[in-house]
């Protein structure tokens, strides 16, 4: 594992590196190489999902990077067409088929859907699948806390992650707040929101306070709130830049600053809506 890269140990007892390479929206023509740039270049952790349609150029870039399995943290997720027990663990196997591993770091529920109401249904399934073995973790992405609570009342284990929008805009408090008592850790997703709060004028004093860019302002953001972070990118300069945020650190002042950046805006849909 990249030394380099900091670790969070998971309510399994297995770690996670606290920075990953995001793979949505990469098309699948491109993924194996941006993974491959992305493990010559240190990162250790990989995350993909069904919808991405990208699972088996991911397991080519590993294959390529010759990095050991047991150094790499992979996780993919079930997306809400197959919620329900029997059509989850028949999608885990495709996407483990896809990737051409044993087995999974890190299976998410990729979206609650509630108006489905399968959610609780599709947990059983992934405790069957981290019960067997095949997966070492399994979580949610997009749960709200009340949808956390239900699983906690209706499950017999808790999420060890829980896979979220957010930004300096979406600082998600009340999730983050309910992962900390609960010991589920939170792993931002769009953690740049898409680029878009890049242009921020504050984030851009501080990237020239740092002498950095600001997409590492706001990477190093995510790391000293706790998360763990997956940003995207197809460039390597900036792959390889996006894992560069060791050199610094924000102080109190910084962090207030960005604080203020905060308005509630999303990239993405409200999980209570999706």
């Amino acid at each position: 594992m990249s030394a380099s890269v900091p670790t969070l140990t998971l309510r399994t007892g297995f770690t996670i590196p606290q920075i990953g390479l995001g793979v949505y929206k990469v098309p699948a023509e491109q993924t194996a190489d941006v993974v491959l740039t992305a493990l010559e270049a240190g990162y250790r952790h990989v995350d993909t999902a069904t919808l991405y349609r990208n699972e088996k150029a991911v397991g080519e870039g590993i294959r390529r990077s010759g990095v050991p399995r047991e150094e790499l943290f992979v996780t993919t997720k079930v997306w809400d067409d197959d919620h329900g027990y029997d059509s989850t663990l028949a999608a885990f196997d495709r996407s483990l088929d896809l990737l051409g591993l044993d087995y999974l770091d890190l299976y998410l529920i990729h979206w609650p859907v509630p108006s489905r109401d399968r959610y609780v249904e599709t947990w059983h399934a992934l405790e069957r699948l981290a019960a067997d073995g095949r997966v070492r973790s399994i979580g949610v992405s997009n749960f709200h806390a009340h949808h956390l609570e239900r699983l906690s009342a209706e499950s017999e284990s808790v999420p060890a992650v829980n896979q979220i929008e957010t930004h300096p805009w979406l600082p998600q408090h009340e999730d983050r707040a309910y992962g900390e008592t609960h010991g589920i850790v939170t792993e931002a997703w769009s953690p740049l929101a898409r680029g878009r709060v890049l242009g921020d004028e504050t984030l851009g004093r501080l990237a020239a306070k740092h002498g950095v860019s600001a997409a590492q302002i706001v990477i190093r953001w995510h790391l000293q709130l706790g998360n763990v972070v997956i940003p995207k990118s197809v460039t390597p300069a900036r792959i390889r830049e996006n894992l560069d945020v060791f050199g610094f650190e924000l102080d109190f002042e910084d962090l207030a600053a960005i604080a203020e950046l905060e308005t509630g805006e999303r990239t993405g849909s409200d999980p209570d809506d999706h």
